[in-house]
């Protein structure tokens, strides 16, 4: 059974002239993209269609899910994010109500907003120490599914978050099923989860319906890559399968969908040396930055997945984001995010023995440098999150005539805008909702520490015509009638 990638070179290799888009014609030297041209083509005939596989993508897709053991397998090649709205979009008919974690993807927001969704959430939990939300179980879900006033068509969750904490989803999934709910999982960051021993088992196998995972987020794939599973009988698989026709280009890449392709390859021959390596480096950045007295890295029993390093700051001794522009301008290190009071990095199984030596090494001197300020000390945060009030639909806010208003004075005005840090990219607050003292002052906070805070305005200084005084800031409202 050839692979797309094979298929690919087999055309390149042949005789056959392209009168066909792409423009570049599979010409070499049309740019300096030559190798990603070379396989570059439209869907022609032998080479499939990923909206109606029947061929060498339908074969593709069968092998991925093979490797996965999910019933069904769609390649993704707009992201995860064309995924997350096709899964939401298909489970829950058009204003209706979704139960799920306030921590979730922009992606899962903008499917509400398309779709009309009204969003019930669970109780937010959060990791006081590092400022991070927490894990989700079967109880906390089932709480949530008792006290709702309408029945949610569908529960979404986020597994592993972005900084590395895992849901019971095997739990969840009963209760879910109990109720005859649709169970979404967005394991965007965990396409790894399954493949060996120190990982979590894969949201497929603990019985979610619907799981979506970022190929290119942990595994050797090409930014954009991604898949989604569907099994079970709840979740309409036409309807999903017309979603993803919607939300995914009419042209796909077949550079990214031979990306795909190699990368379950390369799982399946290698996945289990692949996790085992991940897992050993993990455990020697533990054990190797252990001695630190003011840096800490979570371990496996707080954060589950292991390609995630959470390198936490005590806020008295350094920020996140100092730690993160340490790391990057001193040391050259490129991590992922940085947090109020962390630095993330990701490592895989693809990270090598030299650039893990140089992490630890970084983060043992910052240490014994931060150790020497005085009063650098590990200390507990106490960090409490709230749901901002909700006085309109996300959709109608979103929609409204608005206007700019200066964070000084946008206390109790109903919010027009995400506002988020990113990344994540998890909303501070929705549209529709009110925006609090509480949020103001966290936002300030955010800026002196030098975050990447999205959603707010820098607002016109009055006085000097076309000068921007970065010092106002402010945050977009739905129009006072």
């Amino acid at each position: 059974m050839p692979d797309i990638y094979q298929e690919l070179i087999n055309l390149a290799e042949g005789e056959m002239y392209p009168f066909h888009m792409p423009g570049h014609k599979r010409n070499l030297q049309s740019t300096p993209l030559k190798g990603a041209f070379r396989c570059d083509i439209t869907e022609i005939d032998g080479f499939d269609n990923l909206h109606d596989e029947k061929g060498i993508i339908l074969e593709a897709e069968e092998r991925a899910n093979l490797l996965y053991g999910a019933e069904e397998t769609f390649f993704l090649v707009n992201g995860s994010t064309s995924g997350v709205l096709s899964a939401v979009s298909a489970a829950v008919s058009e204003g209706g109500t979704i139960l799920a974690a306030r921590g979730s993807h922009k992606s899962f927001y903008h499917a509400a907003y398309l779709r009309g969704l009204d969003i019930e959430y669970l109780e937010p939990r959060m990791i006081s120490e590092y400022g991070i939300f927490d894990s989700y179980n079967a109880e906390d879900v089932k709480r949530a599914l008792d006290k709702a006033e309408v029945k949610p068509e569908a529960v979404f969750i986020t597994s592993p978050t972005y900084e590395g904490k895992c849901s019971d989803i095997e739990g969840i999934a009963r209760v879910c099923h109990d109720e005859g709910i649709i169970l979404i999982v967005d394991e965007a960051h965990g396409a790894h989860f399954g493949f060996g021993e120190g990982v979590p088992e894969s949201a497929v196998n603990d019985g979610a319906d619907i799981v979506i995972h970022s190929l290119h987020k942990t595994l050797p794939a090409m930014t954009q890559t991604a898949l989604i599973h569907v099994q079970g009988k709840l979740a309409d698989r036409e309807r999903l399968k017309r979603f993803l026709r919607i939300y995914q280009s009419s042209s796909p890449s077949y550079v990214l969908m031979s990306s795909i392709d190699l990368c379950m390859k390369e799982m399946q021959e290698n996945g289990k040396e692949f996790v085992e390596k991940l897992v050993m480096y993990r455990k020697k950045i533990q054990k190797e930055t252990s001695g630190c007295k003011v840096l800490k890295i979570p371990d496996l029993s707080e954060l589950e997945d292991p390609a995630k390093v959470l390198v936490y700051a005590d806020s008295e001794a350094m920020t996140g984001q100092e730690l993160y522009d340490i790391l990057r301008e001193d040391y050259l290190l490129q991590l992922e995010m940085a947090g109020e009071h962390y630095a993330l990095a990701i490592i895989t199984g693809w990270d090598t023995d030299e650039g893990i030596e140089r992490l630890i090494k970084a983060i043992c001197e910052i240490d014994e440098c931060l150790q020497k300020k005085a009063g650098a000390r590990l200390g507990v945060k106490e960090e409490n999150y709230s749901i901002p009030k909700k006085e309109m639909s996300l959709q109608k806010a979103w929609d409204s005539e608005r206007e700019t208003v200066s964070l000084k004075l946008a206390e109790g005005r109903i919010c027009g805008d995400f506002v988020n840090l990113y990344p994540p990219g998890i909303p501070l607050i929705v549209p529709g909702e009110v925006i609090g003292g509480d949020l103001i002052k966290d936002l300030e906070r955010y800026f002196a520490e030098g975050l990447n805070v999205q959603g707010i305005l820098e607002v016109e200084n009055s006085e000097n015509k076309g000068i921007i005084d970065i010092d106002k800031r402010g945050i977009l409202c739905v129009k006072r009638k």
